[in-house]
C-alpha cells in the first residue's frame, strides 16, 4: 500500500508567531476553521498544547482524533490521526515559514494510506480540506494581528 500525500499551501500578512499561536491552540479552531466544535482530551508532556496533547476535532460528519507529535515554536506543528477517518498511517506537518521577512507561508501537508481502489477519493479530499485550513488559518491571523 503507497503513501497518498496532499497538501494545502496559503500566504498570510501575519507574522509566523500569530499565524502558530492559532493553530497550536486548539481552543481557537472552530472560531476560524471548518470544524464545530474542537476539545483538548488529554494534556501535552510539558505543555497543554505541546508533543502527546491529544485532541478531537468535529464537524457534522466527523469526530477526528488525533495527536500532536512534534512541535516547533512559530515553526512547525505535526500531528497524526488516531480515529476518526478510514486512513492508515496519517500525519500531518503545518510548517511556517516567512519567505522575504514578511508575513508567513503555510504549508499544511500530510501523507497517509487507505484502501485500494479508494485513493483517488481521499487524495482529492484531503487536498481539499488541508487547502481549505491552511487560507482559513491565513485569513484568521490577519484578522487577529490588525484586531
Amino acid at each position: 500500500m503507497d503513501f497518498i500525500k496532499v497538501g494545502g499551501h496559503a500566504k498570510s500578512r501575519a507574522a509566523p508567531g500569530a499565524v502558530f499561536s492559532l493553530l497550536k491552540n486548539i481552543d481557537t479552531w472552530p472560531r476560524w476553521s471548518m470544524f464545530k466544535s474542537a476539545e483538548l482530551v488529554e494534556r501535552g508532556h510539558d505543555e497543554p498544547y505541546g508533543v502527546g496533547s491529544i485532541r478531537i476535532l468535529s464537524t457534522s460528519v466527523t469526530h477526528a482524533r488525533e495527536r500532536v507529535v512534534e512541535l516547533i515554536p512559530d515553526q512547525q506543528l505535526s500531528y497524526v490521526l488516531l480515529s476518526g477517518l478510514p486512513l492508515r498511517n496519517y500525519r500531518a506537518d503545518v510548517r511556517l515559514t516567512s519567505p522575504g521577512g514578511e508575513g508567513a507561508r503555510i504549508d499544511w501537508t500530510a501523507s497517509f494510506q487507505c484502501r485500494y481502489g479508494t485513493g483517488w477519493f481521499w487524495r482529492l479530499f484531503m487536498n481539499s480540506v488541508l487547502s481549505k485550513l491552511a487560507k482559513q488559518l491565513a485569513i484568521a491571523a490577519e484578522k487577529n494581528s490588525a484586531g
